[in-house]
């Protein structure tokens, strides 16, 4: 297809900039390296765009890394042996943008999916300088593959756990692709139509545009405004106007 002047000019003379910001990508199949994973193929389109556009990524599978169950951050003081979540959690705190990739497996997110999001929810309680929650001024989306319906099920989860952490959601901030349901080609697999699919690849680039934008704007606004949502304000007696300050 040949892009006109102004289609051309928008791809190429857009005007932003989004260096300095960072992206972690946690690609939660099953899967680990060395074993190649259609999740991972889909989130290389968002990958490539960012990349694109200067910002710094990285791409990891979860299942690469010894994650006990639990809601803590260190579970080696709750009666594990070993656990690698402070060293990828680290990683995932150093980054403006978390974007998180999952397959279907019976309608549901993966289960290396949940056990993410069991061991993000291990830090809430945190505050970051400005007396809020963690994850405030941070910035999720989700990347859906399988061959079974779910996508919006999955994204639903996986964005409302994101949000209730603190992460702010942009508009349109999942995409995905299913094929035909049952056993069958998958999204990358030859003659699959994955990476073809128009609507696919338009979501995956709306929601990667998205999720670069919003990640701007708050981190060139300091993150969300510091009123009305610090716990270590409420907790030192403050009330934020609720209508009654004698409430505990």
């Amino acid at each position: 297809m040949t892009l006109n002047e102004k289609q051309q000019t928008l791809c190429e003379e857009h005007g932003f900039d989004f260096s300095g910001l960072s992206a972690v990508f946690l690609n939660c199949t099953l899967k680990p390296s060395g074993e190649f994973s259609h999740t991972e193929a889909l989130l290389q389109v968002s990958k490539a765009i960012m990349e694109a556009n200067g910002v710094t990524t990285k791409l990891l599978r979860p299942v690469d890394f010894v994650l006990p169950p639990g809601v803590y951050p260190d579970m080696t003081e709750h009666g594990f042996d070993s656990d690698d979540w402070p060293q990828l959690c680290l990683q995932v705190m150093e980054s403006d943008i978390l974007l998180i990739g999952t397959p279907i497996w019976l309608g549901e997110e993966s289960s290396v999916c949940r056990r993410v999001i069991e061991r993000l929810y291990g830090e809430s309680g945190k505050l970051n300088d400005k007396g809020q929650y963690i994850y405030y001024g941070r910035v999720g989306g989700c990347i859906v593959t399988g061959n079974e319906d779910g996508i919006k099920h999955c994204a639903m989860t996986v964005l409302y756990a994101l949000q209730h952490l603190g992460y702010t959601i942009p508009p349109q901030a999942d995409a995905g692709w299913i094929g035909e349901a049952g056993p069958g080609p998958s999204y990358a697999d030859k003659g699959s139509g994955g990476p073809e699919n128009v609507f696919t690849q338009r979501n995956t680039t709306f929601m990667t545009w998205n999720l670069l934008h919003m990640a701007r704007m708050l981190r060139d606004f300091g993150g969300i405004p510091a009123h009305g949502n610090q716990r270590s304000e409420w907790e030192a007696g403050c009330r934020f106007d609720h209508p009654n300050p004698e409430y505990r």
